[in-house]
């Protein structure tokens, strides 16, 4: 099969390769999935790059968590009743050396969801980390009618899921964005109000709407950590899956402590196995009732991974997936 790889962090043009590899055998448990498409998110560009905390020490990955496609084959233990399904991927190349940026990928029979016959492939590879980062960052504000969400970045790949989780859940969301462009989509999503962070004060025009936002889902908490503390409402929470412009700050402690705030970080690799079955299973009827905007922004072919992962670093609008090339190939 073919796949993509790297030895070694860096630079995508410097680092990132492909080549032929065997394909996977599934062990134990595990189900073989010839992958459609593969997901690119900002941790497997972290990843590459060596930023990301203890990277694993493999002489050789394969690189990319996300991914969608059909199980072929599975290992002893796996009902032989799964060969055939479609299905979407998490957590694929967290803590292994063989993720989704190749024809085949074996991995854990749970980690491969069945997907809904209403969606494709592509926006299957859009589930594992940003669907799931969405849930559960919008879940912590326990959202429902009465109550108001505040997503930053409303937008984005995880943005404007959010902000449609938030809204279908019967909350006001208001959310933040850069551009007239921007604004549409969060408002197509679900948002009441958008607020352009650029030319407004969010802190300011968050209060003067509500009085303050029972929940925050913040996708660059070191650049609006401040704001957050002027913007939330008392006994309010947060939850931050990111901090990409300001990674190492100081916080205004007292801040947040005079509102008695309630801070998660959200980590969507290691989501505990009730959050996760609730994810997946809400994620799941969202896509089933059409309710789950999937924006693709573009799509790669792996023998373009270099140009996908510099994609994914300049910024798109939307997801950014790959096509393996692999897929009527034989295991």
């Amino acid at each position: 099969m073919q796949a993509a790889y790297y030895e070694q962090t860096g630079d995508a043009a410097e680092v990132l390769l492909t080549g032929e590899f065997p394909v996977p055998a599934p062990g134990k448990g595990e189900v073989l999935v010839r992958i459609q498409m593969s997901g690119v998110n900002p941790s497997d560009v972290k990843k590459r790059l060596g930023r990301m905390p203890a990277p694993a020490a493999y002489p050789v990955i394969i690189p990319h968590s996300d991914g969608a496609g059909v199980i072929v084959a599975v290992g002893d233990g796996v009902d032989s009743a799964r060969v055939g399904a479609r299905v979407w991927l998490w957590n694929a190349q967290w803590g292994r050396a063989n993720g989704t940026a190749a024809g085949y990928c074996a991995l854990p029979s749970a980690q491969a969801v069945d997907l809904p016959e209403n969606v494709s492939f592509a926006e299957g590879a859009c589930l594992g980390i940003p669907a799931q980062t969405a849930w559960t960052a919008v879940m912590e504000g326990r959202p429902a009618p009465g109550r108001t969400v505040l997503v930053h970045g409303g937008a984005g790949a995880v943005g404007e899921m959010a902000v449609a989780i938030a809204a279908n859940a019967g909350a006001r969301v208001i959310a933040t964005v850069s551009t007239s462009e921007k604004a549409a989509i969060a408002q197509a999503a679900g948002a009441s109000e958008v607020i352009d962070y650029r030319t407004i004060n969010v802190a300011e025009a968050v209060l003067d709407l509500t009085g303050g936002a029972d929940h925050i889902v913040d996708v660059d908490f070191g650049a609006n950590h401040a704001t957050n503390a002027r913007a939330l409402a008392p006994g309010g929470s947060i939850a931050a899956y990111s901090a990409p412009s300001s990674p190492v700050f100081e916080m205004d402690y007292y801040g947040f402590a005079a509102k008695a705030a309630r801070l998660r970080f959200v980590q969507v690799y290691l989501l505990d196995e009730n959050d996760r079955h609730a994810a997946i299973a809400s994620v799941t009827d969202l896509l089933k009732r059409g309710a789950l905007p999937i924006r693709i922004a573009r799509t790669f072919q792996l023998s373009d991974i270099i140009a996908a992962h510099q994609a994914q670093e300049a910024g798109v609008i939307g997801n950014i997936v790959i096509e393996t090339g692999d897929t009527d190939a034989d295991p």
